[in-house]
């Protein structure tokens, strides 16, 4: 009998792209969810994954395991909702964009939570790409991520906000409205790995041949604020994840904007849950609907 560990360990990469992040996610050791990994390759009789030195990738056989995984996580799902619908507790689960600032987050929810002190709120980080698998094997009912056009029964427009660079205070181009690439050209340059305009930051400095120097990479929106707060380098950012540590500064030509919602379920409400729901989304919308 297949354990449905497996298959979350499974997903987990599938989503991630690597064994170590899907460790991170499902919140055990590498090694651990390595061995998950070989014994599921062992129960079915095949490999599902093609390991490379920077990147896992699906076999054939892992290709057509994906959506049979994906169906039986989703039937599991489906039964643990039937069960808390009966609880006296009601629960949210709500997906949040790893990329969205946590002080607005915060405010958000605690607002919420005085507004609605019975609701269990349930919060889970993802990229756009885990938030959207979430909502569509239903281990989510709302998630607040990036806006691409969706229908509105399938998510509410929220806000809109430009990306900026950000510098330490005392940088010599703190005090500019807006600089240049070739103003930064002897500049350090910290790499937010989860940027959503991570390549169209690159190409704006590769277009115009200038390659700052990169100090440091990494997931971590908040420690990347904090070293360029530190005076290592500075990055491109949302504008809402500015605060007063740094200086945000318009990058000349570099008109990249972002739109967030939220993304509604995917699935049928059960009847004690629909006002539930309701108010839930006219406090997001209230408090974020043009938020910036």
């Amino acid at each position: 009998m297949m354990d449905l560990y497996l298959l979350r360990y499974f997903l987990a990469v599938v989503e991630t792209g690597s064994f170590t992040r899907a460790a991170d996610r499902t919140f055990v050791t590498q090694p651990t969810l390595s061995a998950g990994i070989k014994k599921l390759e062992a129960q079915v009789g095949q490999p599902l994954f093609e390991r490379s030195n920077r990147r896992v990738f699906l076999t054939d056989a892992g290709t057509r395991f994906l959506p049979r995984a994906k169906a039986i996580l989703h039937e599991c799902n489906l039964a643990m909702q039937a069960l808390e619908e009966t609880a006296t507790t009601p629960v949210l689960r709500l997906g949040v964009l790893t990329t969205l600032s946590s002080r607005a987050v915060g405010e958000l929810l605690a607002l919420y939570k005085e507004a609605e002190p019975k609701v269990t709120v349930e919060v889970y980080d993802g990229t756009e790409q885990e938030l959207t698998n979430r909502l569509d094997d239903r281990s989510l009912d709302y998630a607040l991520s990036v806006y691409r056009g969706e229908t509105k029964d399938k998510a509410l427009p929220l806000f809109d906000e430009k990306y900026v660079f950000i510098l330490p205070l005392q940088h010599r181009l703190a005090s500019r409205r807006s600089v240049g690439a070739a103003d930064l050209a002897e500049d350090y340059m910290i790499v937010r790995s989860r940027c959503e305009v991570l390549s169209e930051t690159s190409r704006y400095f590769t277009d115009q041949n200038v390659r700052p120097r990169l100090v440091y990479r990494t997931p971590n929106d908040s420690r990347a604020i904090a070293m360029v707060a530190a005076g290592i380098g500075g990055t491109v950012v949302p504008e809402s994840l500015v605060d007063d540590r740094v200086r945000a500064v318009n990058l000349s030509g570099f008109d990249y904007h972002r739109k967030l919602a939220l993304f509604r379920p995917r699935y049928q409400l059960a009847a004690g849950t629909t006002q539930l729901a309701a108010n839930f989304e006219r406090h997001v919308e209230n408090c974020w609907g043009g938020y910036v």
